[in-house]
């Protein structure tokens, strides 16, 4: 397939799985919450699970419960090791499932995964093939503009929330407190202070918590290093 095709079909994922969540939280906080980490209305998380559940999966269309069963993997193992990755990067912990049952190490549990299954079988039987025929139907010029557009916006917008972001890792390193619950309730604090669009990140994770032992092992590294603060 056209590579636009793969990106409009990243960008109706991720659109899905952020409805997804608003509609979750929605339904047990009863408030509209913009989730995610970008400021737009998409989580890309989805849109890459989606992407790898077309290119591993198609072949397994024939089979519902197998493809069931492989998403659940496939999207399990994606939002584990998103969840390590984006906590080594910002010392920061974004999502915790400790208080749910049968979790692993709070980055996911079963609760989650099963919705992964079903979602992913309602976007290979039932979205993509209207979606993908009606993107195919439309006249080559219109498509490019219109893919390439969304392209550079959502570009655009990984650039700021990126920023925003740091400003996570940035804060958290500059606070003196020796337990996470102090080091999260300031750095909460200090962010919702800042601006609307850190205020928004806040918000959109309920549950973020910054790692204090990640964040003093990256001090002391830097002291190890310079012998002085980063």
């Amino acid at each position: 397939m056209d590579f636009r095709i793969y990106f409009m079909l990243f960008i109706v994922y991720a659109l899905i799985g952020w409805i997804v969540e608003v509609v979750g939280i929605l339904i047990q906080e009863k408030k509209f919450v913009n989730r995610g980490f970008l400021i737009g209305p998409y989580c890309p998380i989805y849109g890459v699970g989606g992407i790898t559940i077309i290119l591993l999966l198609n072949k397994y269309m024939e089979d519902p419960i197998i493809l069931f069963v492989m998403a659940i993997v496939i999207c399990s193992l994606l939002e584990y090791f998103t969840s390590y990755i984006m906590e080594k990067l910002f010392k920061t912990r974004w999502w915790d499932y400790s208080n749910f049952k049968f979790n692993i190490n709070g980055r996911i549990c079963l609760e989650t995964m099963w919705a992964f299954g079903a979602l992913a079988c309602f976007v290979i039987y039932v979205i993509n093939p209207p979606l993908i025929n009606l993107l195919k139907s439309l006249p080559n010029i219109v498509f490019s503009i219109i893919s390439y557009s969304i392209m550079v916006l959502f570009l655009v917008d990984n650039i700021i929330s990126f920023k925003i972001i740091s400003n996570v890792k940035v804060t958290a390193k500059n606070v003196k407190k020796d337990n996470t619950e102090e080091m999260t309730r300031y750095v909460r604090d200090a962010l919702s202070k800042k601006s609307l669009l850190n205020k928004r990140l806040i918000n959109a994770f309920p549950n973020l918590q910054a790692c204090i032992k990640n964040i003093k092992n990256g001090l002391k590294r830097g002291l190890n290093n310079n012998g002085k603060k980063k």
